[in-house]
């Protein structure tokens, strides 16, 4: 059997515990802490078995023999707004990854291979789940999310606090709603608080304890493949722009880190109004034109 044919067929019998279940994360993290960790001649063996002779159960040892290792990972990336339930179970694939991808001749641990590959399954999810799939508000919530802290130092404020001035200025500087500036602001607060320490014995955090309705498997996938979609859509629009506004929207919007309106002015020798007149008149034309090429593409 072929090593992508072992790795589909060891996805489906895996049989790994669910991230959410009916008592959530915290069941997830008690499950996880009952798999046993490896020696060094355990895990070689396990490898040989795996790797020269196709044994799936031993990849399952493997696996599971590291989930708390993918569970910690995930944990640091908790404050980019998603779902930790989703971070876990993308830094799972990961390390399903690093068992198929393992070279046998490499010396060092399994442990030490597979935390590249899990962040890099992070952090691809993270990108793809900021990605600009809708038109509008998904743009605005993608350059608050990169922006808004880095703003917020410049000018001063190191805490949730945001005065209507405040707002104003930033909502200004970044082209958006300034009712996006407060929810973001409000949004990112809310997720380093949830790792403040609940209980008497301040055993566990607040996020643990919360209700996580994620997706089944099916429609996540549907969405997958909804996303796909309307990036396609999106690059074809794009594509129908002038280059000038071509460059603008891409980098305003379709980037991780947004230049500043002043630094596309500088590349253009114009004004930054002048920008932030290009960058809403390209905006408003590409809305159009994404929707036009969506409403023909359902007729």
């Amino acid at each position: 059997m072929s090593q992508n044919n072992s790795l589909m067929v060891l996805e489906q019998r895996a049989n790994l515990p669910a991230v959410i279940d009916s008592n959530g994360l915290v069941a997830y993290f008690e499950k996880i802490k009952k798999f046993p960790v490896l020696s060094d001649e355990e895990e070689h063996n396990l490898l040989i078995e795996f790797k020269q002779k196709g044994n799936l159960q031993a990849a399952q040892r493997l696996i599971t023999s590291h989930l708390r290792l993918a569970a910690k990972i995930a944990m640091s990336y908790r404050n980019y707004g998603l779902p930790l339930a989703d971070l876990i179970s993308e830094a799972n694939i990961g390390l399903m990854q690093a068992v198929k991808k393992f070279d046998l001749a490499k010396k060092v641990r399994l442990s030490t291979y597979a935390i590249w590959w899990i962040r890099a399954a992070i952090n691809d999810f993270i990108l793809r789940s900021w990605s600009l799939v809708k038109i509008g508000t998904v743009a605005a919530q993608k350059k608050l999310f990169y922006n808004l802290n880095r703003i917020k130092t410049h000018l001063g404020i190191y805490d949730n606090s945001l005065s209507p001035e405040n707002v104003k200025s930033i909502a200004k500087e970044l082209v958006v709603d300034e009712k996006d500036v407060v929810e973001m602001n409000q949004r990112l607060h809310a997720d380093a608080s949830l790792n403040v320490e609940i209980g008497d014995e301040q055993s566990q955090e607040r996020i643990n304890l919360l209700v996580d309705n994620r997706e089944n498997i099916e429609q996540r996938l549907a969405n997958k493949q909804e996303i796909a979609y309307k990036q396609k859509v999106l690059e074809k629009c794009l594509a129908k722009l002038d280059e000038r506004s071509q460059y603008v929207i891409r980098n305003r919007m379709l980037t991780e880190n947004p230049i500043t309106l002043e630094e596309l002015g500088n590349h253009f020798n114009v004004s930054r109004e002048r920008i932030r007149q290009i960058e809403k008149k390209a905006f408003d034309t590409l809305s159009m034109l994404v929707k036009s090429e969506m409403a023909v593409e359902a007729a």
